[in-house]
């Protein structure tokens, strides 16, 4: 038998028993009342008796076997099924034999068209872990080693900060102009001069970065900003990605959307110089005398000698 037969044959004895009690609970029932009712007819004090004594021993037969029905009703499988163990029975499968068919063999053999090269191709980007590219690895400066303990939360975006380092008005998607962003967090168990770094990519392009030492406590609030001229708030996704040595941490995402404003150029007033020809005069400071001596000759003196009175 199996097992659905045998749980229809519990199900169905079970409610057939009901029903009987149900049905001895209305004839014993009916017959006790008749008994109590014709004792009041009888003269005899002692057949009345006896006669009304029968007929409450029936009405309380008539409720043993309502309670009975009762009792079968809600209780009867539950009872059953404790003391009939009901073993499923694995049906057999038939087996399918399979009919051959008829195979058809192509009389026209058609020949292939040029298949149309699709203008847009869909291919699937990968996703690459995190990692600190080597030229900022390079700029590393602390030498103590990250703790195994730390805890970050997940990324907070917002244009503004109030004096308890909570966002104003948190986002993921924002509007140029943007000017300054920040990317919030919490965090537990960082060790102070540990070496931690924040990268904000646009796509695959890295836009800006910042790492230095941990200058904060062990644990608190913290957050990673970003205020570049308007120009470079380019429209797309971007992504935040902070790391504590060469572990990352938390990653975030958030949106810009419409063209950053376009910066006018201030005009510049640009002096000519025209070239002239300057005359240097230099003055002296003191004249230069020019003396001119004149030699007057000496007249020429003939000394005449004077004859001797001697002679």
């Amino acid at each position: 038998m199996s097992l659905d037969n045998l749980a229809l044959d519990i199900k169905a004895f079970l409610q057939a028993a009901t029903v009987l009690a149900f049905l001895g609970f209305l004839l014993v029932f009916f017959r006790g009342f008749q008994n109590i009712r014709g004792s009041s007819e009888l003269p005899y004090f002692r057949l009345r008796r006896e006669r009304l004594l029968r007929g409450w021993r029936l009405i309380f037969l008539s409720i043993l076997f309502g309670i009975l029905g009762v009792f079968i009703d809600v209780f009867g499988e539950e009872v059953a099924y404790n003391y009939i163990p009901v073993t499923p029975t694995v049906p057999h499968t038939p087996t399918v034999t399979l009919t051959p068919t008829i195979t058809l063999s192509p009389t026209i053999t058609l020949t292939p068209t040029i298949t149309p090269t699709p203008q847009f191709s869909n291919t699937p980007t990968i996703t690459l872990t995190p990692h600190v590219p080597l030229a900022i690895a390079a700029q590393f400066e602390s030498e103590i080693t990250p703790g195994v303990d730390m805890v970050f939360s997940e990324l907070i975006f917002t244009q503004e900060i109030d004096s308890l380092f909570r966002p104003v008005r948190p986002d993921t998607t924002f509007q140029n102009p943007v000017g300054q962003l920040f990317a919030m967090f919490s965090y537990d168990g960082m060790i102070p001069g540990t070496q931690w770094t924040a990268l904000w990519y646009r796509g695959a392009d890295l836009v800006f970065f910042e790492t230095k030492p941990w200058d904060g406590v062990t644990g608190g609030f913290g957050f990673t900003d970003w205020e570049p001229i308007p120009d470079e708030w380019q429209p797309g996704e971007y992504q935040v990605q902070i790391f504590v040595g060469f572990e990352w941490q938390v990653v975030g995402n958030f949106i810009v959307q419409g063209l950053p404003p376009t910066t006018t150029p201030t005009p510049t007033n640009t002096a000519t110089v025209t070239p002239t020809s300057t005359v240097t005069v230099t003055p002296t400071r003191y004249p230069t005398l020019t003396r001119t001596i004149t030699l007057t000759p000496w007249p020429i003196i003939t000394r005449t000698p004077v004859p001797s009175g001697n002679n």
